[in-house]
């Protein structure tokens, strides 16, 4: 059997491939072969494969990259569904999926129409279920109306009677004087709320003088949405075990904040808010939150799209620093070329503010061509070649 091959002959033959291939793609490959036993011809074959394989992947120059990321991603997103689903696992909580997913990620909506987290643990919380509880209970929103067992206005005595649930009230790690303090907090209740001490579970709150019936049923309303404890936006939170840990599935999205929770582990916190991503983490983070959620949307239906185009729109989407829309409000509405704005939706509108600003347009892209019937510089058409009559003559 032959030898297996130097370091030295290694980096030998891999100075073939280090020009040719980008930084990234040389280090992998260098770092892989280097773990292997690999004779001088088995590493020089697969170097030849891999600089083979690269090039190839290239696109040729003047192709129309962004008609066939269009074509790419729309021609599957026909057969996509339109429907909710339920979250996996979870039948308490409904997830978008789709073509609503998909319209939902181009047109980069600030707000998801089912907003999800997926809150990972530190190594103290997420084998421990207790404790796993414990952090969900902290980001977890609960109002007064999630604790009651009633509430009644008592207008003989101009009070507002509140019955707790102790059920609730242990579930939800909460104590009666937790609520008393909420309530004491409300301006218009300052030295206004008192107990029984015959019944522990009951609040009483002295009414002002000056409120009639209709001011006595808001505060009533008041009362039943005052937050207790948790986190804004964070409406509910389900403790779900997931291999050997346990995680947090949370109904609404507020990135933000759980990073500052206790107990929670910030490097693996998903939401499927990419504005919330941007304005959180950046622009880097947006874009990836972008190509991998528009991939999930696509791997979720059973379709295969080359992530190169998902890449591209991606890219589209940030590369003005902002998250902007595949639309006329973003990228569309945004193009040099006039006419390539008027091809989109609004054609009146966009010509005549052109007209009003005495706007050239350059004719350099794809759309603007073939709505005057010119030959679109993309492809062949994108080199330029000027031939001299005489030196052709005089070279025959």
């Amino acid at each position: 059997m032959s030898d297996f091959i130097s370091a030295k002959k290694l980096d030998e033959l891999l100075d073939s491939a280090r020009s040719l291939l980008p930084v990234g793609v040389f280090n992998e490959l260098r770092e892989r072969l280097t773990r292997l036993q690999l004779t001088e011809d088995e590493a020089r074959r697969i170097i030849d494969l891999a600089i083979k394989e690269y090039l190839g992947s290239l696109i040729e120059p003047g192709e129309a990259v962004g008609t066939v990321t269009a074509q790419s991603v729309g021609e599957p997103g026909t057969q996509m569904t339109l429907r909710t689903f339920h979250y996996a696992g979870v039948r308490e909580l409904n997830v978008t999926l789709g073509l609503p997913r998909l319209i939902e990620l181009v047109d980069a909506r600030k707000m998801p129409e089912t907003p999800i987290m997926v809150i990972h643990l530190d190594e103290d919380h997420r084998y421990d279920r207790v404790k796993a509880l414990k952090v969900a209970r902290s980001i977890e929103t609960t109002k007064l109306e999630n604790i009651i067992s009633k509430i009644d206005i008592d207008l003989a005595t101009s009070t507002i009677i509140i019955d707790l649930d102790p059920e609730m009230l242990e579930d939800k790690g909460l104590t009666r004087e937790d609520v008393i303090k909420a309530l004491s907090k409300v301006k218009a209740l300052s030295g206004r709320v008192s107990t029984d001490d015959a019944d522990v579970n009951r609040i009483y709150v002295e009414i002002p003088v000056n409120y009639d019936f209709i001011k006595i049923q808001k505060l009533r309303d008041r009362l039943l949405k005052l937050k207790l404890k948790g986190i804004k936006g964070i409406n509910r939170v389900i403790v779900q075990r997931r291999g050997d840990e346990y995680v947090l599935i949370t109904d609404g999205t507020n990135l933000e904040a759980v990073l500052r929770v206790e107990g929670v582990d910030p490097r693996r916190v998903f939401t499927n808010s990419i504005y919330e991503v941007e304005n959180v983490l950046g622009i880097e983070a947006a874009r990836q939150a972008l190509i991998n959620e528009i991939r999930n949307v696509l791997e979720e239906q059973g379709l295969d799209v080359d992530v190169r185009h998902v890449m591209l729109i991606a890219d589209m989407m940030t590369m003005t620093g902002v998250v902007r829309q595949i639309g006329r409000h973003g990228i569309a509405g945004e193009k040099a070329s006039v006419l390539a704005r008027a091809s989109f939706e609004v054609t009146v509108k966009y010509l005549f503010d052109a007209a009003a600003r005495g706007e050239v347009d350059e004719l350099r892209g794809v759309a603007e061509n073939v709505i005057i019937g010119q030959i679109a510089p993309i492809g062949t058409n994108l080199v330029r070649l000027i031939m001299n009559p005489t030196i052709a003559k005089r070279s025959e």
